[in-house]
């Protein structure tokens, strides 16, 4: 009897394991809502999901971008906002140039979900996507350097 009840304890326990699988999903949002202190004054909000679920996991990214012809990289940083698996993000590249915004949910190493945001010379957001992959319907993928490439020398991005 007590070993029956030593594995189906096992199995329980590993249940939360099984309750993770599948990829994380980001959303961006914006304008940020000037009304929330943890918000107020954010160029976007970063939302973290799991099946749904808002998720409490690292969010890096890193801006791309041409500044007077020059190339820059900025590494992002993002701060927890009141709501959980919401994250903020204030302009770190500054108020020239053309961007492009890769931004990664990581629930692990090898399992991410990226945003690719595109912001125009004037500071305006022109596009946000996130990339899927071809072979699992609705599974994000990594954004791709040739990507990146692209939304900068787009009409988009200018």
């Amino acid at each position: 009897m007590f070993r029956k009840l030593s594995l189906a304890a096992l199995l329980v326990a590993g249940l939360p394991a099984v309750a993770v699988a599948g990829p994380p999903w980001v959303s961006i949002e914006l304008p940020a809502n000037p009304w929330d202190e943890t918000t107020r004054g954010a160029f976007l909000l970063v939302h973290a999901f799991h099946h749904g679920l808002p998720i409490q996991v690292p969010v890096t990214g890193v801006a791309e971008g041409i500044v007077n012809g020059q190339r820059k990289s900025v590494t992002l940083t993002f701060d927890k906002a009141s709501r959980p698996g919401v994250y903020t993000l204030r302009n770190q590249w500054g108020k020239t140039g053309r961007w492009v915004l890769v931004i990664t949910v990581s629930q692990h190493a090898d399992d991410v979900a990226q945003a690719i945001v595109e912001i125009s010379e004037s500071g305006a957001v022109t596009a946000v996507r996130v990339p899927v992959r071809a072979d699992r319907d609705g599974f994000p993928r990594r954004v791709t350097q040739s990507e990146v490439e692209a939304a900068l020398r787009s009409g988009n991005a200018s």
